[in-house]
């Protein structure tokens, strides 16, 4: 899967311009063509933040609706105004604080996921977009391979190793959910 449009949705501070900055530093290192946009709402007050990643040929960064290949959603409550982004055979993992709960739709699927309970239960309650980004690479939802994204972790927090096993922690908690 060498060309894939992904929309990330949550709230300002969950993470989901880190996320992207990964997902982007994996498609660099994989010499593919990467381009990024996201928008923001009151984002400094917990307001909506989107953000619309593009791998492959593709000319314009922003993804329109109906043609995301996956949506990860960090907040179930995004999904009443980001959903519609969502092809109707892709692929969405969103956070709830329920139970795990998968629906096959078509040709996609839908996973819910309880990503705050599993990062409160490894002691990291800022690790939610990490945990459903190794949830979406365990299941090869993504471009990139979960080593991969392991990897860019790596280079990215090489000088802070503390923080490089939080994230890695965080990642493979996510590809052990369900």
């Amino acid at each position: 899967m060498n060309q894939q449009q992904i929309l990330i949705s949550g709230v300002g501070g969950q993470g989901v311009l880190f996320v992207t900055r990964l997902l982007a530093e994996a498609a660099i290192e994989k010499n593919l063509p990467v381009l990024t946009a996201e928008t923001h709402g009151m984002a400094q007050r917990g307001g909506s933040v989107i953000s619309h990643l593009k791998v492959g040929d593709f000319i314009s960064p922003m993804i329109r609706p109906g043609n995301a290949d996956l949506l990860i959603a960090l907040k179930a409550e995004n999904l009443e105004s980001h959903g519609a982004y969502l092809k109707p055979a892709g692929r969405m993992v969103v956070n709830s604080g329920k139970e795990a709960a998968h629906a096959e739709h078509k040709e996609g699927w839908q996973v819910f996921l309880p990503a705050e309970k599993a990062a409160e239960a490894i002691g990291n309650l800022k690790s939610v977009n990490l945990i459903l980004l190794g949830y979406a690479a365990a299941q090869n939802a993504l471009f990139c391979t979960f080593e991969e994204i392991r990897s860019v972790l790596e280079s990215r927090f090489s000088k802070n190793p503390k923080l490089l096993k939080a994230s890695v922690q965080a990642i493979e908690a996510g590809a052990d959910l369900f």
